[in-house]
């Protein structure tokens, strides 16, 4: 039997809060949820749209995940309900020059990830949260949650998907946190 290494649940510099802070940098978007739509486009072998309706008609899952903001707080056992990443690329089919997914939202914020990232186990296009719709401030009515990644990565108010080649740094990581954002390996900044 070999040695096997066991992460510890929180990672390291963080500490536990029962509290759920907002962070947003900038003001709050206010979406009529009538006009709401996610586009998935890029390197796909189909785009797809959804607007409200559409989306919530998806095959809806749920999942219990720690979430770890890059300011030095966890929060642990969050339950997010919504459409997971997988499911999404299901239904575009990513072409096999697809590497990387910039998500972009409304507000003008962006974020980008490895495909293997964005379609890893857990990661949640999440419009609940404990049960409860997303508010605005948390990112409703459909946020990004990528529980193995630092919180900036878990984007709010999510509106296109796109499936790149070439990687392009999002919002924070041009402004110097760390492209991908490991919290166990504490990639805060670049």
């Amino acid at each position: 039997m070999g040695s096997e290494t066991v992460r510890p649940r929180v990672p390291p510099g963080q500490y536990v809060t029962d509290k759920w802070p907002v962070l947003t940098y900038g003001s709050v978007p206010r979406v009529n949820p009538a006009n709401w739509d996610l586009r998935l486009i890029g390197e796909v072998t189909e785009a797809a749209r959804f607007d409200a309706a559409q989306f919530r008609a998806l095959p809806y899952s749920t999942v219990s995940a720690d979430f770890h903001c890059v300011t030095g707080w966890s929060r642990l056992e969050n339950t997010w309900g919504g459409v997971l990443t997988r499911d999404m690329l299901r239904q575009v089919r990513p072409t096999p020059e697809a590497a990387f997914v910039i998500v972009s939202c409304d507000g003008g914020y962006t974020t980008n990830l490895t495909l293997a990232d964005f379609g890893a186990d857990k990661v949640i296009l999440a419009s609940h949260h404990d049960g409860i719709d997303l508010s605005p401030e948390h990112g409703g009515p459909v946020r990004l949650v990528v529980p193995h990644l630092y919180g900036w990565k878990s984007a709010k108010w999510v509106r296109t998907i796109e499936l790149t080649k070439a990687d392009k740094p999002g919002f924070w990581e041009v402004r110097g946190y760390h492209n991908h954002g490991d919290p166990w390996t504490e990639e805060r900044y670049s």
